[in-house]
């Protein structure tokens, strides 16, 4: 016998116990209602992305049926995957929010920064991010970061004190006992708050499927011209690929994270659903970014000393 959902209760009288997913999704929701009753001016980092798109339905879902009452930051590289924009775009557009855009592009046009030799701009969206959180004032930054993604955010908190520059001093952590999160801020300090921290790729992945969440096809196996670079299938674009001697070939493929499109490497698959990419994942052994992102594969703390300087 199943649970009776229009009670609330079992068979025996008393109420269903909780899924996986249903205590994750509640935890996230409790998270997402802590920080923007302990801030004034929150904001939600959306790339559209899958994590970013997942996070977005919960604190939706947070504040339903009243509309989401603070903005989104997306930090544009200049080198994103169109399917990626077009996503952001329809899903600002169908909810009705506003949207922030930082430039990478615009920084580096005047100056501010440098275009690296290789072409990836992932590591210098910290100059825009942090300028956009000191221009417009954000003392909570949403992010869509998982602890299962690399080892310096697994060791991240909840609730991420950062500095004046978004810097992150692992040292100067707070505790987070039976979810008890701290929220304060010195001047000029503000939190980055990490709903997702304690799901992995898989939890992601189910519940895209429970709630059927719209993501970029690019998710899901196409057909697609890349190349390969440094173990990875990388998409040709602006960015400068391919180089000499770098041979384009259309492949079945699809992304499990997506940034930069000159870092971020798509994988051989045939998973053109969420639950084909539910099978997939629960046999894969790699993470997503150990996997697919060359920029972690710079050090064994790349991600770490990106985040020390202001990085998500």
């Amino acid at each position: 016998m199943t649970a009776d959902r229009t009670s609330g209760t079992g068979p025996d009288g008393r109420p269903p116990a909780l899924s996986q997913l249903d205590l994750l999704e509640a935890d996230a929701v409790h998270i997402i209602r802590e920080a923007v009753a302990e801030s004034e001016r929150p904001v939600l980092l959306f790339s559209g992305g899958k994590d970013s798109t997942v996070l977005l339905h919960l604190a939706r879902k947070a504040f339903s049926p009243a509309p989401l009452s603070f903005p989104l930051l997306h930090v544009d590289t200049g080198h994103n995957f169109p399917e990626v924009l077009a996503h952001r775009d329809r899903a600002v557009a169908a909810h009705r929010l506003h949207l922030h855009v930082a430039s990478v592009q615009e920084f580096i046009d005047d100056g501010r920064l440098r275009e690296r030799r290789d072409g990836t701009r992932n590591a210098l969206q910290t100059a825009p991010l942090t300028a956009a959180i000191q221009r417009h004032g954000f003392d909570a930054v949403f992010g869509g970061a998982r602890r299962d993604e690399d080892r310096a955010r697994a060791k991240e908190r909840v609730f991420s004190i950062r500095d004046g520059s978004g810097g992150w001093d692992p040292h100067r952590q707070r505790p987070e006992l039976w979810q008890l999160y701290n929220a304060r801020r010195g001047p000029g300090e503000h939190v980055r708050v990490f709903p997702l921290s304690d799901w992995t790729e898989l939890d992601v992945w189910h519940y895209i499927a429970r709630e059927g969440i719209d993501l970029p096809a690019l998710y899901y196996a196409h057909h697609r011209k890349v190349f390969a670079r440094d173990g990875m299938w990388l998409a040709p674009g602006a960015w400068g690929g391919p180089a000499d001697g770098e041979r384009l070939e259309t492949r079945l493929v699809r992304y499990r994270t997506v940034g930069d499109m000159s870092c971020t490497g798509a994988v051989d698959s045939q998973a053109a659903t969420p639950a084909q990419v539910i099978a997939e994942l629960a046999r894969c052994r790699s993470t997503e970014r150990g996997a697919t992102r060359a920029d972690d594969r710079v050090s064994d703390c790349a991600m770490e000393d990106r985040k020390r300087e202001g990085y998500f």
